[in-house]
C-alpha cells in the first residue's frame, strides 16, 4: 500500500508516519508533503496513492483547495483537531475523519473501515454501493444522552438540546424548554457523536443546533451575529475566517 501523508506540522506528519508503520508494517509512506502547494504539485505529477492522509487546515488553507486543483480519485482519511469540516470531508473521497489528537485504536479503525469499504465495493454490484454513499453522506449522529442530573439518571433526546457550551470548563447541553444540564465529556467529544448536518461548532465555547437558530444577521468587523431561541450568555458571532463555511452548512441541508 503506497501513503502519502499531507501535514503542515513536520512532527505530527512523522508521528503519523511511525503509527502506520507499526499498525501496517508492509505499507510505504511514499512522501510528507505540508502545504497546498507542495500537494498539488506533488499528485498532478505522480501516480495516485492507494492511500492519503490528509490535514484540514494546513499552512496556506483548508486542504479542501487541493481537490478543486488536482482530481483526486485516492481515498482520504482526514485528521483534524476540528469537527466542523466532516461534511466537506466526507464529499472529498473521505472515508474517516479523525479528531486530534487520536489514537493508535482510532487510527486502526480507520484502516478497518477503508478495508471494509474495499471489500464492500469488490463484492457489490452499483446499486448496493450507491446506497452506502447516500448513508455516508447523511450522518445520523446520536439519538440521545444518558445525563445523571440531582442524583437520577435521565435521557436527553438529541433532537432536544438546543445548543452545548463551555462554563468554567465544564460543558452544558442547553435544551429548548432552557433546562441546563452538566456533562461528563469534553465538547470534542459531543461534536464528534452528533450529526454535523445538524449541529455546528461556532467556537471553542458553543455548539449549536441548526433548529435553534432564530436569525443571522450581519455584525460589525466583518462578522455574523447568531440569535438562538434559546437565550445565551453572551453574543454568538461567526469571525470572517468561517463566515462562508457557516454559510455553506446552514444552505447544504
Amino acid at each position: 500500500m503506497r501513503i502519502v501523508i499531507i501535514e503542515d506540522e513536520i512532527k505530527a506528519a512523522k508521528s503519523l508516519a511511525g503509527l502506520i508503520a507499526k499498525i501496517r508494517p508492509e505499507a510505504t509512506v511514499e512522501t510528507m508533503l505540508h502545504s497546498i502547494e507542495q500537494a498539488v504539485e506533488y499528485l498532478n505529477s505522480n501516480p495516485p496513492p492507494d492511500l492519503l492522509f490528509m490535514d484540514v487546515q494546513l499552512s496556506d488553507g483548508l486542504c479542501f483547495e487541493i481537490f478543486r486543483q488536482v482530481n483526486i480519485s485516492s481515498p482520504v482519511i482526514f485528521c483534524t483537531a476540528f469537527g466542523e469540516y466532516s461534511m466537506d470531508a466526507i464529499k472529498s473521497n473521505g472515508v474517516d475523519y479523525l479528531l486530534k489528537p487520536f489514537s493508535v485504536n482510532d487510527l486502526e479503525a480507520a484502516f478497518a473501515k477503508m478495508d471494509n469499504l474495499r471489500n464492500f465495493f469488490q463484492q457489490k454490484e452499483k446499486s448496493d454501493w450507491m446506497e452506502l454513499i447516500k448513508r455516508l453522506d447523511k450522518p445520523e449522529g446520536k439519538t440521545s444522552f444518558l445525563i445523571f442530573h440531582n442524583n437520577k439518571y435521565i435521557t436527553v433526546r438529541t433532537e432536544q438540546i438546543a445548543y452545548i457550551y463551555i462554563k468554567y470548563d465544564a460543558p452544558y447541553l442547553v435544551t429548548f424548554q432552557q433546562q441546563k444540564y452538566i456533562i461528563s465529556q469534553t465538547l470534542e467529544q459531543l461534536q464528534a457523536q452528533l450529526s454535523p448536518i445538524q449541529f455546528y461548532r461556532l467556537n471553542r465555547q458553543y455548539l449549536i443546533n441548526f433548529d435553534a437558530i432564530r436569525e443571522v444577521e450581519h455584525y460589525s468587523g466583518r462578522k455574523l451575529a447568531i440569535q438562538l431561541a434559546v437565550p445565551t450568555e453572551e453574543q454568538l458571532t461567526v469571525g470572517k475566517d468561517k463566515m462562508t463555511h457557516f454559510l455553506q452548512w446552514m444552505e447544504n441541508r
